[in-house]
Formats: structure tokens, C-alpha cells, sequence
């Protein structure tokens, strides 16, 4: 029970479960893969760390929600792994934090070249104003921002990155938000972890422009989602800034919104509203493209 409660409230890993229960690594080991087997903790294998948290999406996760609403948090023995949890969390947070400083410098130079972030916000945000969305990714999550922006409106969303430095800043910031329905997994943008028709809305948020191959990442997005889902797209359009290219690892210096409806369109998506944000140098471009829910084939462009 104990386990269950401090699952419910954070992904943890083994170590992290000892720091706070003072239990033998057997021990612990043992109860959580009886909960697992149970189906009332979800394991999540991230590189070489393995994540436990409640289980979000089974048949048995409103069982695993009612045990932990029976066992009060005031209870002293809870109260006391609550606190060490913190101390946890904590700690998490202040790694993730230094992270962020040494490289805040680097994003904080490419914010600087083009609009707020704020004005592409609202456009997304308004995007999904009166939908009812089950589940949400965000590929390339970075520091888990569109999580923390989009996913109060959700039932459940997860953000995928290939770095764990980066996921390590996400999670702590979706903890720190208390946004239980939100979780981060290491993932890779051209085979997303995910089943076919599984996603309400797929976010690709300033990612694109990294990707050696961005028809694919579409291609496999439209794969992931649902019909009526929403695939919403963020990137900069085509720039001559070569010190993205060479200081900051894009791969693609922006693209041209005609190219990304093509790919868009031969994926089997439908164009439904494009947005541009000038800025100097950078103009920034939201596509917002539907998986309709009848076949579609994109006219020739």
C-alpha cells in the first residue's frame, strides 16, 4: 500500500522506492513486480532506469485509485514516505535545474530571433478549445512545456525525447505542476512507442527542424492517430540563421509551407488552418492538419 501511494503521487525507481520505505532492494523489487503483475503499477524501462508509477490506462487503474484514496495521508508511516518524497523530488528537481541554467544561454539565443512564445501558445490552445481529448503526445517534449500548457485539458498525456537530461527537466516539471495525467518517455520521433489509432492530438513543437528525414515523422504520426485526431505542427519557415545549423544542431534551416502540406497530404492528412508569425529573422509557421474521419486524398499541389 505504500508503494501503491507513493506511485500515485510520482514515477519512481527502485533506488528512489528504498530511499523512502528504508527497505532491502529484494524487498522492494519483489512487491513491484507483484503490482505490476496485478496490473496496479505501470513499468516504464527508460535507458537503464526502470519507472514505476500508478496504473493510468488499464483495467484495473480505478482499483489502484480507490486503495490509494482509502489510505489517509495523515496517516504517520505515509506521512513520513510523503515527506522523504519530497526530499526526492526535490532533489530531482535541483539536478534538472542546473541542467536548464548550463543550457538556458543556447535557447535562450534562438528565442531572441524570433516572436513569443506566448503568441504561438495561444494559438494552440485555441486550437483544442472545446474538444474532448482522451489522450495527447508531444514529440520532442524538451522541458515538457506543451505538457504543462496542454495537458490540464486531457485525460492523459505523454511527451517522448530521445534525451534523458531533457526528460529529467520535464518530469520534474510536470511533478512540481501536480499534473498527474501527465507523463515523459523516452522515445524516438520515427517510431513512435505507440499503437495505430491511439492519439486525439499529436504536438511537434519547434522538432521538425532536427528530423534528417521530416516526411517519415509525419508519416508516422498520422500512423498514431485517431480519425478526427489533430497533428499540430511548429517550426520556423525556411532562414538563412546557418548558426542554428552549426551551433545548435538543426539539421533542416526551416521549411516551406507548401512542402509540409504535400507531406501532410500524402500522409492522408487534411489541411485545416496554417498560421504564420513574422519575426526578425525567424517567422515562425503552425500547421494544424486533421486525420480525417473518412479516407482522405490530398488534392495535387
Amino acid at each position: 500500500m505504500r508503494l501503491l501511494v507513493l506511485c500515485a503521487h510520482a514515477e519512481l525507481t527502485v533506488s528512489e522506492l528504498i530511499q523512502i520505505l528504508g527497505q532491502s532492494q529484494p524487498r522492494v523489487s519483489r512487491h513491484l513486480k507483484l503490482l505490476c503483475e496485478a496490473g496496479l503499477l505501470d513499468r516504464f524501462q527508460e535507458g537503464s532506469w526502470v519507472y514505476y508509477r500508478l496504473a493510468g490506462k488499464s483495467s484495473t487503474s480505478l482499483l489502484a485509485r480507490y486503495l490509494v484514496d482509502l489510505v489517509p495521508e495523515e496517516d504517520p508511516v505515509v506521512a513520513r514516505d510523503l515527506e522523504r518524497l519530497n526530499i526526492v523530488k526535490q532533489a530531482r528537481m535541483d539536478a534538472a535545474t542546473e541542467y536548464f541554467k548550463e543550457n538556458a544561454k543556447h535557447w535562450n539565443e534562438i528565442r531572441s530571433l524570433h516572436v513569443p512564445e506566448k503568441e504561438v501558445e495561444d494559438i494552440l490552445t485555441s486550437a483544442l478549445e472545446g474538444r474532448a481529448i482522451t489522450d495527447l503526445l508531444d514529440i520532442g517534449t524538451g522541458t515538457g512545456r506543451m505538457l504543462e500548457l496542454l495537458g490540464p485539458c486531457t485525460q492523459f498525456s505523454v511527451g517522448i525525447d530521445t534525451s534523458r537530461e531533457m526528460l529529467a527537466f520535464a518530469r520534474a516539471a510536470i511533478e512540481q505542476a501536480e499534473l498527474r495525467n501527465c507523463q515523459v518517455r523516452l522515445g524516438d520521433m520515427y517510431t513512435l512507442p505507440f499503437a495505430n489509432d491511439s492519439q486525439d492530438v499529436v504536438v511537434i513543437h519547434q522538432v521538425l527542424h532536427y528530423a534528417d528525414r521530416p516526411k517519415m515523422v509525419i508519416d508516422e504520426t498520422k500512423r498514431v492517430l485517431k480519425k478526427g485526431g489533430l497533428l499540430m505542427l511548429v517550426d520556423f519557415a525556411p532562414h538563412t540563421v546557418d548558426a542554428l545549423r552549426t551551433e545548435h544542431a538543426h539539421v533542416q534551416l526551416g521549411f516551406d509551407g507548401r512542402q509540409v502540406w504535400e507531406w501532410c497530404e500524402n500522409a492522408g492528412l487534411k489541411q485545416r488552418a496554417f498560421h504564420e508569425l513574422k519575426g526578425n529573422p525567424l517567422t515562425v509557421n503552425i500547421w494544424i492538419a486533421e486525420n480525417p474521419e473518412n479516407g482522405f486524398v490530398g488534392e495535387a499541389i
